[in-house]
């Protein structure tokens, strides 16, 4: 293992209990909101230094959190209430990081979300959470029940004369509701479809009024930054991504799971020195940088930093820094028939381009992977794929579906037309004959 540097965001992890309240306080926890009660510090001051930062949202996006934060109108202006929505539906394909810190450092988690309050002046805070993360959410609900028990919650909160509320709210398996608008309209108690945008939600969001939404671990920073300031945090990472991310790494390695490294840390270090290598001693033949939707690169690009620019110079996305990776024996069409039939699922099927273009891409695949397609087919999902991205449609979804298609296209042509030609899998066929043999 190489050094990783400090790390900060599950070093309390480490420790037995660390869920619980107690053993939090115990390693620092909500000293940053204690000292920002108790020095009485301006609210714009506070976000200032988030966005001093350099913090970027780790939910996919990468936009910066701190100027996020600025986009709430001012409240001597806009006197209606506001609110902080936290989206920990992680539905992603490969991405496992937020359940980790809700389950081993929820207070942590809610002192970000409390500090968050305070800086954008608003008085409650929902958190949207998986459905199926039932471990992290009663470990996080108990917190919130364990906080309030402390007056670190509610009214008047250790007596400063600041209060806020945090509400949980479980999701019901739709991927789709982990779109910000989505969330919002699924919190309202409607069905989970995304919003047209404009109006953005700062100034028009929950109940029409101003929200911000924000991802687990980007909140999960801010207590961090506050107690030990931005030159701190801009002391890790890159220059244009500062700090560490989780790194969730699965597939065909040696030792899954997630890892904190510092941002603009190589791929291939991840993949051999934390996650042991590509298993059973054999080579590397395609990764998704950052879950499903980043698309599969080629095993010659595994040497690029993991940082938001780097990645993007591949032509992919940083997206929420979840690894997964395919070995020499994996099918790269087969892989792509998985993830086409995952968004064709999951289409809310509002947007034309989204509802028909998902459903066909699946097909496709899958008559490519079953030995049924032809050439047409390829230059099809092509076609397909550009009229569905980018920004085509109400959400990113059909962009989630098409820019893995296209860099399956772009990468690994000849193992789709090698599928053509054949009238079947190739690797799936020399994999029976090496049996047989």
């Amino acid at each position: 293992m190489i050094p990783a540097g400090e790390l900060y965001l599950l070093k309390r992890s480490e420790l037995r209990e660390s869920h619980t309240l107690k053993v939090a306080r115990k390693d620092g926890a909500y000293s940053a909101l204690e000292s920002i009660l108790e020095e009485k510090r301006d609210p714009a001051e506070v976000t200032l230094v988030v966005k001093n930062s350099g913090l970027r949202g780790r939910g996919g996006a990468g936009f910066p959190t701190g100027l996020k934060w600025t986009f709430m109108p001012d409240p001597e202006k806009d006197t209606r209430r506001r609110y902080l929505a936290v989206n920990a539906d992680e539905s992603e394909p490969g991405t496992c990081k937020d359940r980790v810190l809700m389950r081993d450092d929820p207070h942590c988690l809610i002192e970000g979300c409390l500090i968050a309050a305070y800086a954008m002046r608003l008085e409650a805070v929902y958190i949207y959470v998986r459905g199926e993360y039932r471990l992290p959410y009663d470990r996080l609900q108990a917190a919130i029940d364990e906080a309030r028990a402390a007056n670190l919650i509610g009214d008047n909160i250790l007596g400063k004369g600041f209060s806020c509320e945090i509400h949980m709210h479980k999701g019901a398996g739709a991927y789709i509701c982990g779109e910000e608008t989505g969330l919002m309209e699924s919190l309202e108690g409607k069905r989970g479809h995304p919003r047209p945008k404009p109006p953005f939600p700062a100034g028009f969001g929950l109940w029409g009024q101003p929200t911000t939404v924000n991802n687990v671990e980007s909140i999960f920073n801010v207590p961090f930054i506050i107690n030990r300031g931005a030159d701190w945090f801009r002391s890790m990472g890159t220059e244009a991504s500062p700090g560490n991310f989780l790194c969730g790494i699965s597939g065909h390695v040696r030792r899954p799971g997630v890892y904190e490294v510092p941002l603009g840390i190589n791929a291939k270090t991840i993949l051999d020195e934390y996650a042991g290598g590509v298993w059973k001693g054999r080579s590397l033949k395609a990764w998704i940088p950052g879950g499903s939707s980043t698309g599969l690169l080629p095993a010659e690009l595994i040497d690029t930093p993991m940082d938001h620019d780097s990645i993007k110079g591949t032509g992919s996305m940083f997206g929420t820094g979840a690894m997964i990776i395919l070995d020499e024996t994996a099918c790269t069409v087969r892989a792509s028939k998985v993830i086409a039939r995952f968004y064709d699922h999951e289409s809310c099927g509002q947007c034309s381009q989204c509802r028909e273009g998902t459903q066909w891409l699946s097909e496709i695949f899958s008559r490519i992977e079953d030995g049924h397609g032809t050439m047409q087919d390829i230059d099809n999902l092509e076609r397909l794929s550009r009229n569905m991205a980018p920004g085509k449609t109400i959400c990113a979804l059909a962009d989630a579906a098409a820019i893995p298609t296209l860099a399956v296209i772009k990468h690994f042509r000849e193992e789709l037309e090698a599928h053509v030609k054949q009238g079947c899998c190739p690797i799936k066929t020399r994999q029976e004959s090496e049996v047989l043999a």
